[in-house]
């Protein structure tokens, strides 16, 4: 979750649409190309590598398009379709457009766009209003008064907190009767074996201390989280979710592991959170698109075998760029639910997209996260069985001018890493509250229903407060929606959490005095978690 990247932004600025069949001057022209470009999946991957340039001559190509023809200077425009890459058309004259605006198939890679979003005239896929020429895509509405969240409450439990060197919490610190579910993450998958294995043994000690929760919150589910950002790093583990997609043999040791783990520690079902499926900076495949959708239907198969309910998850992204690599339509039949990451909307990594810039912007923006959501309503996906993500964090920046600190300024780089949590652009809640009671500013915009933090001439963060997070439930209500995905419960002091039972959501039955002795209780942690004991085996 920490470097989760969420790029919803890109496609969100608003732009000059001409239609290409016009005949238009050449700056116009190649003005309006460039801004097309620059809110498409291929622009922002070449403005990764390189500065795009939108002329072309007979010696210098199109980064982007085919260079159509050229003037009497020796100079011609990018562009796409048959007026640039036609008759007349001086190279790279077999470019296709992502999607087919009307000029016919022969000139574009598909007939439509990815997620069902919209072809422009220029035949990039995009969810503007430029774009979609006044095509409406229709939400869910439910009563304001409706309580549609009020059915699941879903906790991730980082396993590895106990690394901070303050602000940690133990399994039997973790809050009791707030949450339906707690997703313990994460577990990895060997590369080699394709078998559960925990990120280290220090974590895989806690799985059954978890679990145990359960003997004091009646009905409470545990789940075991698989993947994480992390696992999909440059590194032994990169492409192992590709790998297991792509094998049937592979899956069937994966399967076998998995039952075995939900056996020995009592689990209740898997979360499965591939960052990225598809997506070639995220060590995807294009064959993973389809091959997904084969690997969750042989996992539903083998665990409805069980005899007892065994529940699947899938976490998605809430942008465009990276959701467009999962084929929800045909993944949902397989999955309890769907949990959406409305969060990390924006961070540090805004300052290398060209159409956002290094401004300080919220990561929870509920205007954003309504677009996003729009992309599931699109596909008209079930808003009962997806579950709105919510952060116990803030992203932090470091500004640029303290005379500039409000959001849309310009930030010079991260924010400064908290006392516990320690990682650069990430604050907790729990350190948030910390700082406002020092003396920050608190600023609400109601806009986005977030609250923005300054402090110390330079720091900026946005986060979700008792007030905010009641402003993101009855929007959640608003839309059907049913339940709320939470990341991450340790990172909260319980404030949050109580906040919302206030609100009107409803405390679960526990016991404070189980039947059975739980192991791991209490404010230290288990003997056996040892800070030598950095190894990690294959379940």
């Amino acid at each position: 979750m920490s470097a989760r990247i969420s790029l919803s932004g890109l496609l969100c600025v608003s732009l000059l649409l001409l239609v290409p069949e016009v005949v238009l001057a050449k700056a116009s022209y190649q003005a309006a190309f460039k801004s097309q470009v620059e809110q498409s999946a291929a622009g922002f991957a070449l403005a990764a590598a390189e500065e795009p340039d939108y002329t072309c001559t007979k010696d210098k190509p199109c980064s982007i398009g085919c260079c159509g023809p050229l003037d009497d200077t020796g100079k011609g425009v990018c562009g796409l379709g048959p007026t640039f890459c036609g008759t007349g058309c001086t190279s790279t004259c077999n470019y296709k457009s992502e999607c087919d605006p009307g000029w016919g198939i022969q000139w574009s890679n598909s007939s439509t766009c990815p997620l069902n979003v919209c072809c422009s005239d220029y035949g990039f896929c995009g969810t503007t209003a430029d774009f979609c020429a006044g095509k409406v895509t229709s939400s869910p509405e439910c009563p304001a008064s409706g309580n549609s969240s009020n059915a699941r409450t879903i906790g991730y439990y980082e396993g590895w907190n106990w690394q901070r060197p303050c602000g940690t919490m133990t399994p039997g610190q973790i809050p009791l009767g707030y949450y339906t579910h707690i997703n313990y993450a994460f577990s990895l998958i060997d590369p080699t074996t394709y078998r559960l294995t925990p990120m280290d043994d220090k974590t895989g000690t806690l799985y059954k201390s978890v679990s145990a929760l359960k003997e004091m919150q009646p009905g409470l589910e545990v789940w075991i989280a698989v993947g994480g950002w992390a696992m999909n790093d440059p590194g032994p583990f990169r492409t192992v979710f590709s790998d297991l997609a792509a094998s049937e043999a592979a899956q069937d040791q994966f399967f076998e592991s998995l039952i075995t783990f939900i056996a020995n520690n009592g689990f209740d079902g898997v979360d499965l959170d591939w960052e990225y499926p598809v997506a070639d900076d995220r060590g995807g495949v294009e064959a993973d698109f389809d091959n997904f959708v084969n690997f969750l239907s042989r996992l539903r198969a083998r665990l409805n075998n069980l005899g007892k309910p065994v529940g699947i998850s899938l976490t998605l992204p809430a942008s465009y760029w990276y959701l467009r690599g999962f084929d929800i339509i045909k993944l949902e039949p397989y999955l309890d639910w769907y949990n959406i990451m409305t969060y990390d909307i924006h961070g540090i990594w805004d300052s290398t997209v060209d159409s956002l810039g290094p401004y300080a912007r919220a990561h929870t923006n509920l205007t954003e996260i309504d677009e996003s959501l729009k992309l599931l309503w699109r596909n008209n996906i079930n808003p009962g069985r997806v579950n709105l993500g919510l952060g116990f964090y803030g992203r932090s920046f470091t500004m640029k001018d303290p005379n500039c600190m409000a959001a849309g300024c310009e930030f010079s780089g991260a924010g400064n890493g908290g006392e516990c949590t320690g990682a650069a652009g990430v604050l907790s809640a729990a350190e948030i509250s910390n700082i406002i009671t020092a003396g920050a500013t608190v600023t609400f915009d109601s806009a986005a229903a977030v609250q923005i933090v300054t402090w110390d001439n330079d720091q900026w963060v946005s986060w979700d407060d008792t007030k905010t997070l009641a402003m993101k439930v009855e929007y959640a209500n608003q839309r059907c929606i049913g339940g709320l995905m939470i990341w991450a419960i340790d990172l909260d002091d319980g404030t949050l959490i109580k906040s919302l039972a206030a609100a009107g959501r409803p405390v679960q039955y526990y016991n404070e005095n189980p039947p059975l002795v739980v192991p791991c209780f209490g404010s230290a942690w288990p003997d056996d978690v040892s800070s030598d004991n950095t190894s990690s085996s294959s379940i």
